[in-house]
């Protein structure tokens, strides 16, 4: 049985933290993102699980060179070269997609992190495409504190989303406020996650966000990262975040190292537990840096996973 929210509010911690989190630093978007569309030239993908209706929102698009500098950091040229070209891809560059998700159980509007924000996002636009506005919003989940999930938090110097009430995981936001953060991120969080804290609820592992819709701790990636299930009438789908970053490089391998995660060892723990209990019980899911739009299902094959992209079944 999922635990209750944990709802205590919390005064503001003098903000501290870092965009390099252990080794990894995080991506910065540049100026000018390259934003992909999305299928039937959208910037949205919406479908039914049970009665509610989950939104993927396209925030934006980017090419990234010498992808093994971010993945398969532990394994040697030769081996990442030969499961790229398996894969067709080119091992000189790759492209990272951003979609953070919109649920609306038909009583709240539930937008699952909040993109790159500013000039490099995309999401105003994306949940026009799909017929919702920012004020629509009524719950922001925070899946964790990486700039690319927390970038839309704030528009302007003001909440970007004004109807909002805000939750995130308690080990998430204790760390990234704390003192043992990286120092670099401190303006980042500082200046919008910080100034909506007495706005939120904290959730431990199993806490639920409303009626269908439950954490589950997947640490490792930052000390915090939650993913969440939705449940509605029988159906489930999942939102797995940044559990795995590429679909063959992380989600197909899930023990080779990502320079992105915190603790790599339990960032692949908790990949196989997810994606494993996925491919067992055959329940989709959408992932944050997945192809857009980011919805697919995972099977077990040999000692990994492989990724299979959604095509019609949602729509029969």
């Amino acid at each position: 049985m999922p635990q209750s929210p944990v709802l205590t509010r919390r005064s503001v911690l003098a903000a501290s933290g870092g965009l390099v989190v252990g080794s990894a630093v995080l991506p910065q978007l540049g100026p000018t993102p390259a934003v992909a569309q999305g299928q039937g030239g959208g910037l949205s993908r919406t479908v039914t699980v049970g009665s509610f209706s989950v939104v993927t929102l396209l925030d934006g698009a980017r090419n990234v060179p010498d992808p093994q500098s971010i993945f398969g950091m532990n394994v040697s040229e030769d081996e990442f070269a030969e499961v790229s070209a398996n894969n067709f891809l080119p091992i000189d560059q790759a492209r990272f997609f951003f979609t953070p998700t919109l649920v609306d159980t038909g009583s709240e509007v539930v937008l699952f992190d909040t993109g790159n924000g500013g000039t490099n996002g995309n999401l105003p636009a994306a949940l026009a495409d799909a017929g919702y506005t920012p004020e629509d919003v009524t719950i922001v989940v925070i899946t964790h504190m990486h700039p690319d999930h927390i970038g839309g938090l704030m528009a302007g110097g003001s909440a970007a989303f004004p109807n909002a009430r805000y939750i995130t995981g308690s080990t998430e936001f204790d760390f990234w406020t704390g003192d043992n953060a990286p120092a670099q991120l401190a303006e980042m969080i500082g200046g919008s996650v910080v100034p909506l804290a007495d706005q939120m609820t904290f959730l431990e592992d199993g806490g639920s966000v409303t009626s269908g819709i439950t954490a589950v701790a997947a640490f490792g990636h930052t000390p915090g990262h939650m993913t969440y299930m939705i449940e509605s009438d029988g159906a489930q789908l999942m939102l797995i975040a940044d559990l795995a970053n590429h679909y063959v490089w992380s989600l197909a391998y899930p023990d080779w190292e990502v320079r992105f995660d915190a603790d790599k060892a339990a960032a692949a723990a908790s990949r196989r537990q997810v994606l494993g209990m996925l491919a067992t019980d055959r329940i989709p899911f959408v992932g944050y840096h997945m192809p857009f739009p980011a919805l697919g299902y995972v099977e077990a094959n040999g000692d990994g996973f492989r990724y299979v992209p959604q095509s019609y079944q949602f729509d029969l």
